[in-house]
């Protein structure tokens, strides 16, 4: 049986301009089953009934509308969440990635100075062996040229040598010769 002190009790959508959903009481199969008591000169039955068959029938299509909304509100809501996380994942992993990047870079500078100095180190120390070794081999140079004049004069002086005692073989071969001669002369 119809009752119209319900219907004024129930929100309307006018009632909530803020388009929160307000439940509402009468379902479409109360619609279909309403009945409403006759009354002199009240409204035709068929009529009545037919209208409210068909406002049963709309409200009816309109929640099947609104539940596939609000799955579809879901859904996405639900992607958008998925998405809202993978976009939260990707960032951390770029972050994560950039702070790599920065460490990998600051570590091969790091190396890359590190090797430099002890380039640097080692190439000093060859410098001071190699300049060491210089200064030794100009001293065994300079003990050799002194050991070469030595052996220049001590061969000269052997040879002046040689010169003077051919000098003095020669003559005393003269001196015997002329002495021979002499002899011969004296006694022949």
């Amino acid at each position: 049986m119809f009752d119209p002190a319900a219907l004024s009790r129930r929100g309307r959508p006018a009632d909530n301009p803020s388009g929160e959903h307000t439940s509402m009481n009468v379902s479409p199969l109360d619609l279909r089953q309403q009945r409403f008591r006759t009354a002199m000169r009240g409204f035709d039955k068929v009529e009545v009934t037919s209208f409210l068959v068909a406002v049963a029938d709309d409200y009816e299509q309109a929640l099947r509308e609104t539940d596939r909304l609000r799955q579809d509100v879901a859904r996405m809501e639900e992607a958008l969440s998925e998405h809202r996380n993978a976009e939260k994942n990707l960032k951390q992993t770029l972050i994560a990635a950039q702070r790599l990047a920065d460490d990998i870079k600051a570590n091969a500078e790091q190396e890359a100075v590190r090797i430099i100095r002890d380039a640097e180190a080692r190439s000093a120390i060859i410098l001071e062996k190699t300049q060491a070794r210089l200064e030794d081999i100009q001293r065994e140079i300079d003990g050799l040229k002194l050991k070469r004049k030595d052996v220049e004069t001590m061969v000269e002086s052997t040879i002046q040598t040689l010169r003077n005692t051919l000098e003095f073989v020669r003559d005393q071969e003269i001196r015997e010769r002329d002495e021979k001669t002499v002899l011969r002369k004296v006694i022949g």
